[in-house]
């Protein structure tokens, strides 16, 4: 695993940084370590908002604000395709924190503090998952073998902290 650390100066979009940062680095299996800063536009998809086949096509619900933002949390996983999934919570002057999955049109007003894991032994990629409706995360080793874990369901087997 490689770790790197990049600082974002104002007026930069941040996933598109992001992506830039993860093709620079050929990046083929990222995880967001952490994330400082603070944004003067925030835009998030809403959780729940719309399927993945109304977002083909509709417009997703979106929330687009402009003010002073810090960033309270930013994770997620970035893949070479530029399908990276990113969620982000924000407060603002009154100290409100909301969040979603983070859109482009994010900007940076101070800084943004980044730590980027390369999980090298990794590849992510996406696809059509058909329990969820979404493209979602599939994980494959270097020697082309997906990695899949699949927990046991039986409630007997649950522990009880």
């Amino acid at each position: 695993m490689r770790i790197y650390a990049v600082r974002l100066k104002p007026g930069i979009e941040l996933k598109n940084a992001l992506h830039q940062f993860t093709m620079l680095h050929n990046i083929q299996a990222g995880a967001i370590l952490t994330c400082v800063g603070s944004l003067s536009k925030v835009t998030l998809r809403m959780p729940g908002s719309l399927t993945q086949a109304q977002i083909t096509h509709t417009a997703p619900t979106t929330l687009v604000l402009e003010d002073k933002f810090e960033i309270i949390s930013l994770v997620g996983t970035l893949d070479p395709q530029g399908r990276h999934h990113l969620h982000l919570s924000v407060s603002d002057t009154g100290g409100k924190v909301i969040g979603g999955h983070m859109q482009h049109g994010n900007i940076v007003r101070t800084t943004a503090e980044i730590v980027i894991a390369d999980l090298e032994q990794f590849v992510f990629s996406r696809e059509q998952c058909d329990a969820s409706g979404w493209d979602e995360l599939v994980i494959t080793g270097q020697d082309g073998q997906r990695v899949e874990f699949n927990p046991v369901q039986d409630p007997s087997t649950f522990v009880d902290y």
